[in-house]
């Protein structure tokens, strides 16, 4: 493995690896959310957090995928993945 193919799997699983917690906690969101009526405003970051990191879930697999089987349109999907990776950053970057 190369050490592209490294670095984007270490995205590409930390993105599943995060995309699935926030999916669990989402879930316990709406259990939960008819016994405490607070749960109701924290709906809108979770949801957006969690289809951020679905993005960059799919775009980081799609360029994983390219790197192993040594595609052509590889290091467009790696550039992709970077970019999704800043745009996360620039969004959560404290203001």
């Amino acid at each position: 493995m190369t050490p592209l193919a490294v670095l984007v799997g270490i995205i590409m699983g930390s993105a599943v690896t995060i995309t699935i917690g926030l999916a669990l906690v989402l879930a316990v969101f709406l259990l939960m959310s008819h016994d405490y009526p607070a749960l109701a405003r924290e709906y809108a970051p979770l949801l957006q957090s969690f289809f951020l990191f679905l993005v960059l879930a799919f775009v980081s697999s799609y360029a994983f995928m390219g790197v192993l089987r040594l595609r052509p349109w590889r290091y467009r999907a790696v550039g992709a993945t970077l970019l999704t990776v800043a745009a996360l950053a620039w969004h959560y970057w404290p203001r």
